[in-house]
C-alpha cells in the first residue's frame, strides 16, 4: 500500500469517533443520529413509532404525515393486518438514509408519526371508511401528504376519495398479486378485493395511467374491468421475462408526469420473503426487485401511498414486517425526493 496514502488516512481517520463524518451528504444523516456527546439512541428503546419517526399528533405544518390504519374488517381470507401498524412500530433499522436514492427523507422534509387513524366502531366496516376518509381529507387539507400503513387493502379506497378531492384523478403504481377490481362479495362491497374498482368508477383514478404489477393466482377471472377500463397489468411471469429494468421504463410511461399514488400490498411479493399476509400467493417478486422498482419510480410525483396486509401473527421469523416497513421506507423516500 502507498505509504503517503495510508498516513493521510492514519491522520483523518485514526482517532475519529463513529461521528465525525466527513462527507456532507452522511454528515446529515450522522447529525441526526448521534447525540452531543457522540452517543446515539438504542434502537431498541424508546417509544416505538412508524418507521423510527417522530410522533406528532398535531398534524399541522408536516410535509408528510406516516398513518397507522389498524383496520381489516374487508379482508375475505386470513384476518390480522389490523395488527400491521403495531408490528411495524416495533421493527427497528428502517432507514434513515437511502443509499442507493442517496437521500435521508427526515432531514429534507417535516415527517412525523401521526398515530392511527381515530375508529368510532371495530365492527362496522361502513364507518371504518368513512372514518379513514375523513382523516386523510384532515391531513391533505393541512398541506402534508399521506403515507398510510395498514390494514388490509381496503383502506386504499378511502385514502384515494381524500386525495382525489384535492388532486382528481390521480395516477397509480399498484404492486400486488391481485389486481383488486372484483365486484361486491357477500353483501359488501368495501372489501380488500375491490378498492380500485370502487376508485375506478368513482373517477378517482385515471385508468390509462394506472400500472398494476406481480398480478398471478387463481383469481385472475375477478379481474376483467382492469383489462376493459384500460389499466396496464403486468403479471409475475411477465415480470420475470421483461426485467426490472422494462418494467420500470413502462410504468414511468403509464404514469406520466401527474400525481402519483403509489400501493403496495405485501403479497405482492413472494411468500418465501413475505408469509405474513391474509392471502399469499406463490410466484410473486422479490424484495429486491420490488425495491428497484420503487427506486426506479424516482422524480415521480408522488402524491401519497400506502403499504397494506402486512398480518404478523403468522410471520414466525419477522421477514414479513420487516420487508413491509422497508418497502414504506421507499415509499416515504419517493415523496421525499419530489419535495426536496
Amino acid at each position: 500500500m502507498d505509504e503517503k496514502k495510508l498516513n493521510a488516512l492514519r491522520e483523518k481517520y485514526g482517532n475519529a469517533a463513529g461521528s465525525d463524518v466527513f462527507d456532507r451528504k452522511f454528515k446529515l444523516v450522522a447529525d441526526k443520529l448521534f447525540k452531543a456527546d457522540g452517543s446515539r439512541s438504542l434502537p431498541y428503546g424508546g417509544m416505538p413509532t412508524l418507521l423510527d419517526l417522530k410522533h406528532q399528533e398535531d398534524f399541522s405544518g408536516l410535509d408528510i404525515a406516516v398513518v397507522g390504519v389498524p383496520m381489516d374488517l374487508g379482508v375475505t381470507n386470513r384476518t390480522g393486518a389490523r395488527f400491521g401498524p403495531r408490528a411495524i412500530r416495533g421493527m427497528e433499522r428502517i432507514g434513515p438514509y437511502n443509499h442507493a436514492l442517496e437521500i435521508a427523507p427526515d432531514t429534507v422534509c417535516r415527517i412525523a408519526d401521526i398515530g392511527d387513524v381515530p375508529f368510532r366502531s371495530r365492527y362496522s366496516l361502513e364507518k371504518s371508511v368513512e372514518d379513514i376518509e375523513a382523516h386523510f381529507r384532515r391531513i391533505i387539507e393541512a398541506g402534508a401528504r399521506p403515507l398510510a400503513i395498514g390494514g388490509d387493502h381496503s383502506i386504499s379506497y378511502p385514502v384515494l376519495k381524500a386525495i382525489a378531492a384535492r388532486h382528481g384523478p390521480v395516477a397509480m403504481v399498484h404492486v400486488d398479486a391481485h389486481c383488486d377490481t372484483s365486484g361486491e362479495y357477500d353483501g359488501s362491497k368495501f372489501h380488500h378485493g375491490a378498492p380500485f374498482r370502487m376508485a375506478l368508477l368513482d373517477g378517482l383514478i385515471d385508468p390509462d395511467k394506472c400500472i398494476q404489477v406481480g398480478i398471478r393466482g387463481s383469481a385472475e377471472f375477478l379481474w376483467e374491468l382492469s383489462y376493459e377500463a384500460g389499466m396496464t397489468v403486468i403479471h409475475a411471469e411477465e415480470f420475470a421475462e421483461m426485467g426490472v429494468a422494462a418494467v420500470i421504463g413502462k410504468a414511468r410511461n403509464v404514469v406520466g408526469d401527474g400525481p402519483v399514488y403509489v400501493t403496495f400490498d405485501v403479497d405482492g411479493l413472494d411468500p418465501a420473503f413475505a408469509p405474513g399476509t391474509g392471502t399469499p400467493e406463490v410466484g410473486g417478486l422479490t424484495p429486491r426487485e420490488a425495491q428497484a422498482l420503487l427506486r426506479g419510480l424516482a422524480g415521480l410525483n408522488v402524491i401519497g401511498g400506502d403499504l397494506v396486509e402486512v398480518a404478523p401473527q403468522y410471520d414466525t421469523t419477522t421477514n414479513t414486517v420487516q420487508v413491509g416497513a422497508q418497502m414504506a421506507f421507499e415509499i416515504m423516500c419517493l415523496m421525499a425526493l419530489d419535495l426536496s
